[in-house]
């Protein structure tokens, strides 16, 4: 089942920023993710608008996909340079609908 890596980071302290860039999209790919986006153009259309600088969209065939990434060890130090040098919020989504009333979706 495809699942959805979002995050959504305020970057704190931006010289993590350029060695993650360069790289972790190959070490997401080397798992199956194709990022969606990696955007800064961010427009709140409904709610209080957040100080998030960016979201990244990651999609993953699988959720042992997304986790293998994760947990990849060549991952590791770009992780830890994102917490040290950001706030972020990831989620994980799969591609379900709750409601069950979309076709192409499948029912949660």
């Amino acid at each position: 089942m495809t699942v959805y890596f979002i995050a959504e980071v305020k970057v704190t302290d931006d010289s993590w920023v350029p060695s993650y860039a360069a790289v972790v999209h190959d070490i997401a790919a080397k798992h199956g993710g194709k990022y969606l986006s990696r955007s800064a153009n961010i427009t709140t259309m409904e709610g209080a608008p957040s100080d998030t600088t960016l979201i990244a969209t990651i999609q993953f065939p699988a959720m042992e996909n997304m986790q293998a990434f994760v947990d990849d060890p060549d991952y590791a130090p770009h992780l830890k340079a994102r917490i040290d040098g950001s706030e972020s919020r990831v989620r994980v989504i799969d591609d379900t609908d709750v409601a069950g009333t979309i076709p192409y979706l499948g029912k949660a």
